[in-house]
């Protein structure tokens, strides 16, 4: 008697929640028009983030290229193959970028300079499948690439009003390189 209960009690707990996933897949939209709700947004993000983080560690071993002035040859990368979507300033998503899904990121955002370089570097190199961020491994050696990411430091906030005055370029993005967690 009570391992029939216990049955039942299954089935109908599998019944609701299959009952629940229709609903919720009946709401879901696959427009890259509609701006995604934050449940939507936030479990989103935190896989990514979890991601991106284990495959870049597993990914930096090999030693960083010093180079000289890399932050303008980031941003000679950046004009000619990050700003069709970022924008030109990297922080205004184009025509492109604004109607993308996910949205273009804002690369001088809070969210976007959290990244360690290493995991940085680790998205540019491989994109994220699904988001419109294309992997530029195959088209770009790892000796490109950190240029790149140390221009997109370049764009973050001056931390004081007196920095707003001095060029991205003049700033040292290397500061931020192996910023432990």
């Amino acid at each position: 008697m009570q391992t029939r209960h216990v049955a039942f009690s299954l089935v109908a707990l599998l019944a609701v929640l299959l009952l629940a996933l229709g609903l919720v897949l009946s709401q879901a939209s696959l427009s890259a028009l509609d701006e995604p709700g934050r449940l939507e947004t936030y479990a989103a993000t935190r896989a990514k983030r979890f991601v991106v983080a284990r495959r870049a560690r597993e990914a930096s071993s090999k030693p960083r290229p010093v180079l000289p002035n890399p932050v303008a040859i980031g941003g000679m990368q950046f004009r000619g193959r990050c700003a069709p979507c970022h924008g030109l300033d990297g922080r205004t998503a184009s025509e492109i970028g604004r109607w993308m899904y996910p949205r273009a990121s804002d690369l001088g955002s809070a969210p976007v300079q959290e990244w360690l370089d290493a995991e940085l570097f680790w998205i540019i190199k491989n994109g994220i499948r699904l988001t419109g961020m294309p992997g530029f491994g195959k088209v770009l050696s790892d000796e490109e690439i950190w240029p790149l990411v140390d221009y997109i430091r370049t764009l973050a906030p001056p931390k004081d009003a007196q920095s707003t005055s001095q060029p991205p370029e003049a700033t040292d993005a290397r500061e931020r390189r192996w910023r432990p967690r």
